[in-house]
């Protein structure tokens, strides 16, 4: 019985924000798997080691979490005035499935380094010490990302004293912009996709609940954490340890899904498990983070926590970020009033790993909402450079 080799793929393991993933160059991969389509998920997933039914990734280069099963795609920018194209795929941990819907805010730090790094921007535009503006587009929702790098004797600088609650060691600070991150593309063209700072949404089984659904920088569904029994304090134990809290949770997006346009029938919320996110928001109040930190309620604004891929995620994910720092600067919605309500271009929010400072710029135009921008820092850094190998025959 013949067996075919493994095959060598030249790629990146990094880390960016909270999350890590394995990065390639388009042009580096099997020329079948250059584009969307089956061949394309089928290499990536064996990448990362899915579908896995014991939910470990063992066999794969995935970490078994939805923060660490992640794949990018980098290639020549195909807009003018972009140096990069940006393409994210959130790999399943247990079927097979890879998620092309949505954004990482977290990964979307470690692309500029890597742009730098692989040869995508001219050594004219790199200073032997300062900053790099990295123009970056997501190819996922076509929206612009603009990455400020600092460069130190030529090179990507990696190491500093940037620290980012959920990240064990300090790093190099980077600070991402995301331009007019409303996803207009979808739930009718709107950043509100309903019409309304707040509606009432109904989930038959479960219950109604006030909800903020907006699309911005990702597809999110805000809720009160008192409205679902919590105190908006909870770390992942109390909702991971759960199934019952986790059935309720993806009924709420699954439904919510439907009412914001993305899917046509809750039956199809499985074929779309990166988006929406689902986020319940609280007051501020004394904590203590993951870590052991605590965490006074005058250090923050309010309280933030999101699940991501069916999970309650360990920290942010960036996207879910920009989210909150979207619906905070609008008065009225339910992260606003968490926040105190009036005006604001920035909150704090705590989230389980500590807290994250996020800023927007909303205005409302002709009776719609819009923003131009969201800011927030995070830092990022390769972990390991090489190639991974796949079995010739598995994609």
């Amino acid at each position: 019985m013949t067996h075919a080799p493994q095959i060598r793929i030249p790629a990146t393991y990094m880390r960016g924000g909270t999350s890590k993933g394995v990065f390639f160059r388009l042009e580096d991969l099997p020329e079948a798997a250059r584009a969307p389509g089956k061949t394309r998920d089928a290499l990536l997933m064996r990448v990362i080691g899915s579908p896995d039914p014991y939910g470990k990734q063992t066999d794969g280069m995935g970490g078994a979490t939805s923060s660490t099963s992640k794949c990018v795609i980098i290639s020549k920018a195909s807009v003018p005035d972009h140096d990069v194209d940006y393409l994210y795929g959130q790999v399943s941990i247990d079927t097979a499935f890879v998620d092309w819907s949505g954004n990482c805010g977290n990964l979307s730090s470690a692309v500029g380094p890597f742009a730098i790094a692989n040869g995508f921007i001219d050594p004219a535009r790199i200073p032997r010490d300062g900053m790099v503006t990295v123009r970056i587009w997501q190819a996922n929702i076509g929206k612009t990302i603009i990455a400020h790098v600092p460069v130190a004797n030529g090179e990507v600088q990696e190491t500093g004293d940037f620290e980012l609650d959920g990240v064990t060691f300090p790093a190099a600070e980077i600070e991402l912009e995301f331009l007019d991150p409303s996803d207009d593309g979808e739930g009718g063209g709107a950043m509100f996709p309903t019409g309304n700072l707040v509606d009432d949404l109904q989930v038959p089984g479960v219950g109604t609940f006030k909800a903020t659904m907006i699309n911005a920088g990702i597809p999110a569904i805000f809720l009160n954490a008192a409205d679902l029994g919590f105190t908006g304090t909870e770390l992942q134990p109390a909702i991971n340890d759960n199934p019952k809290t986790l059935a309720m949770f993806e009924a709420i997006r699954a439904h919510g899904a439907v009412r914001m346009g993305l899917i046509a029938s809750v039956d199809q919320a499985a074929t779309r498990q990166h988006t929406p996110k689902v986020a319940f928001v609280a007051p501020a109040q004394d904590y203590v983070a993951s870590s052991g930190k605590r965490i006074a309620a005058e250090d923050i604004d309010l309280h933030a926590r999101a699940l991501s891929m069916g999970k309650l995620h360990h920290a942010m994910m960036g996207t879910a970020a920009v989210a909150i720092g979207t619906a905070a600067s609008i008065p009225g919605t339910l992260v606003n009033l968490a926040a105190g309500g009036g005006e604001r271009e920035a909150v704090r929010f705590g989230h389980p790993s500590g807290t994250l400072r996020v800023g927007a710029q909303a205005k409302l135009v002709d009776g719609q909402w819009t923003v131009t921008k969201a800011i927030m820092s995070r830092s990022a850094r390769v972990l390991m450079e090489g190639a991974v190998r796949v079995p010739g025959d598995s994609f």
